[in-house]
């Protein structure tokens, strides 16, 4: 890290600063073409620059040292190092900011309540995304800086010491990479009168979040058909197993009881979530079972996508993690989805 340890920051005429190195971005904006540094910290300002510092509407350049301050750079360096865990790459700052980034893919977690505290310091912001959402290598994630060119080192430290009582602020928890099995329910598919169009679905969103499907069975609507395909798939060793179809509650819909016959201990069924009211999640021993609605076959983004990441990333969600869900949980049907770029599960 660089300190300035002369006098006071102080502002120069543009004409006097020939010579002297610039101690702070310049930016140029030009409306819906660019915005971006012109002039880059440390520049030595030539008689060539002066016209053009002019033209940015640049009167004075800051020249002198800090004293008993920390230049933005270094601040926005110093948070972002103490805020960051796993996961994450931070940018070297441009124009005082500092950008966080995606290393892995897995799902970002934001200390919220730490935030708050983090930007109540004066002077500091920190921005960042969602929390709890799927991110993809190279993702942008957050952004930091401090408000003035300079500033006292003593905010700067206070940020310090709210990022390691609360450490991390913002990190990455990666997907486990998980062997599923895939118990499809439904006489109609079981018969061959209908094509299998829920497992290929299914499929791919596991396939998407880093794991697979090793092994599907397809039965019919008996209860005891899908508790012997569960239990098969445990035996196999499956470290996940996803139910789908059969959630509602009409007569010939079994899945949930199914699923209670296997041995499952239900952590909820029923969630303030639309698409995606009649998901169910259990656990077999550590396995956690699925049971998914036929929404989620039909829509782009439903319950599957706001739940299964949690469990890959290692969360164990309780029936209070799912009471929260409704806030945000109705999902806006857009004609061009944006998920997880919107409101929905946030």
């Amino acid at each position: 890290m660089k300190y300035y340890e002369k006098a006071k920051i102080k502002a120069v005429p543009v004409q006097d600063a020939v010579g002297k190195v610039l101690l702070h971005d310049i930016t140029q904006i030009v409306p819906d073409l660019f915005k971006g540094s012109s002039f880059r910290k440390g520049h030595i300002i030539t008689d060539a620059d002066v016209e053009a510092l002019l033209n940015l509407g640049k009167q004075n350049i800051y020249v002198a040292g800090l004293n008993g301050e920390v230049h933005e750079n270094d601040a926005a360096l110093r948070i972002a190092r103490a805020a960051m865990g796993n996961g994450i790459d931070i940018s070297m700052p441009k124009e005082g900011k500092v950008g966080f980034s995606a290393n892995t893919c897995g799902l970002l977690k934001v200390n919220v309540q730490a935030l708050e505290k983090l930007n109540g310091v004066e002077d500091v912001i920190f921005a960042t995304l969602h929390t709890d959402q799927p991110v993809e290598v190279g993702q942008e994630l957050a952004g930091t800086r401090v408000i003035p060119l300079s500033i006292d080192e003593k905010k700067v430290e206070e940020a310090e010491i709210l990022c390691k009582k609360y450490f991390p602020i913002i990190e990455i928890k990666p997907f486990a990479k998980l062997d599923v099995g895939l118990v499809v329910t439904g006489s109609e598919v079981f018969s061959g009168r209908i094509r299998d169009g829920f497992g290929p679905v299914v499929a791919k969103k596991f396939k998407d979040l880093g794991s697979n499907i090793t092994r599907k069975i397809i039965v019919s609507d008996e209860i005891s058909m899908t508790v012997s395909a569960i239990k098969d798939l445990l035996a196999e060793g499956a470290q996940m197993i996803a139910v789908t179809g059969g959630m509602s509650v009409d007569p010939d819909d079994l899945t949930p009881a199914a699923i209670r016959a296997a041995g499952g201990e239900i952590v909820f069924y029923g969630a303030p979530v639309l698409p995606g009211a009649m998901f169910m999640l259990a656990y077999i021993g550590t396995v956690p079972v699925i049971g998914l609605p036929g929404c989620v076959m039909y829509h782009r983004a439903s319950i599957f996508d706001l739940v299964v990441p949690k469990l890959l990333a290692g969360d164990t969600l309780k029936k209070t993690d799912i009471v929260k869900m409704g806030h945000g949980g109705f999902c806006a049907s857009c004609k061009e989805c944006r998920f997880p770029s919107c409101s929905f599960g946030k």
